[in-house]
């Protein structure tokens, strides 16, 4: 393979961080072309629908506060003491596109552009977008490493496994069943953290537990505390694997902590513990993928939300590059 090219057309650079709006301030890039050239570890892909949810809109925006409103004070991991883009090269690799009104479409672009990046060996990073988004990224990806061969661990206050919402299959709260019907991913790799609430009914639970799922819900993180809980999980998802991906609907947190979402459920986890808890995966597993859904920004309060879901990802951006860095 020749060495990488990773120079910047001319004025490029003095945009980033001032007029082009990317994630971090990262590159962006915007065709297989590039992405061959550049030859990045990671890519961010923006996966701007909601057609498909329940509630309240406004997870389409998602993509764009994340690169535009998050705060973004630098990149050194004062816990893991590194800079992660001196060990990681990621880039922005922009948006599928998702016209207005047709969710097949939007849903087949997204699956495409994330096989792009995936195919190539590139770790992709989606940013959504409702929870829709999950069933073609990790398609996509299974598709790339391994048709059945990877395991899912999902922080949701939603089991989002239901076989139909209001008649439609491609909900937000349908995607992991889909995952699991088409085989992309085995039922018992398939794991939940955070569930809670009043949904979904007890037949829902019984089909999860056909497929030999596995989940941890709220009351159990709250008696037994996050890191025994994720020792488990990772254990549970890892089970016959040797990949993961990892989902983060932004409502596992409490929405006192996260208020710009569409479903919120009181009761959930505290940033503290979701970020150590993705931190442990990324340091500990092989992740191969990774998306952060149900950012709502018109919800949002002081850009809460919005920075918790960008620290979710820098969580994960670090536990990458200390693995890089460390062989």
């Amino acid at each position: 393979m020749d060495e990488p090219d990773r120079t910047l057309p001319d004025g490029y650079e003095d945009q980033l961080g001032h007029g082009a709006l990317t994630f971090a301030n990262r590159p962006l890039l915007t065709g297989t072309a590039d992405l061959d050239r550049w030859q990045p570890d990671v890519a961010i892909v923006g996966a701007p629908l909601d057609i498909n949810t329940t509630n309240k809109p406004g997870a389409r925006f998602g993509p764009r506060a994340l690169r535009a409103e998050a705060d973004h004070p630098g990149a050194y991991h004062l816990d893991l003491r590194i800079e992660v883009f001196d060990h990681l090269e990621v880039i922005d690799y922009g948006d599928a596109l998702c016209p207005h009104g047709q969710s097949e479409v939007g849903l087949a672009n997204i699956r495409q552009r994330v096989l792009e990046v995936a195919s190539r060996g590139i770790v992709p990073v989606v940013i959504g977008g409702d929870h829709s988004i999950t069933w073609p990224s990790v398609e996509a990806v299974a598709e790339a490493h391994g048709w059945g061969s990877i395991g899912v661990v999902h922080f949701d206050a939603h089991a989002d496994t239901a076989d139909r919402i209001d008649g439609n299959a491609a909900s937000h709260g349908t995607p992991m069943r889909r995952l699991i019907e088409s085989g992309a991913v085995l039922g018992r790799n398939f794991v939940q953290v955070g569930l809670r609430g009043y949904w979904p009914p007890a037949h829902v639970f019984d089909w999860m537990q056909e497929q030999g799922m596995r989940w941890h819900l709220m009351q159990e993180v709250w008696e037994r505390g996050a890191p025994a809980v994720m020792a488990d999980a990772v254990a549970e998802a890892m089970e016959g694997c040797d990949a993961l991906y990892l989902s983060v609907d932004i409502d596992v947190l409490d929405p006192g902590f996260a208020p710009g979402t569409g479903t919120p459920e009181p009761g959930g986890m505290a940033p503290a513990d979701l970020l150590r808890a993705v931190r442990k995966l990324a340091l500990e597993t092989n992740l191969v993928g990774m998306d952060i859904v149900e950012v709502s920004p018109p919800y949002d309060h002081a850009q809460q939300t919005v920075n918790n879901a960008h620290r979710v990802v820098m969580e994960f951006l670090a536990g990458l590059a200390v693995r890089r860095r460390d062989g």
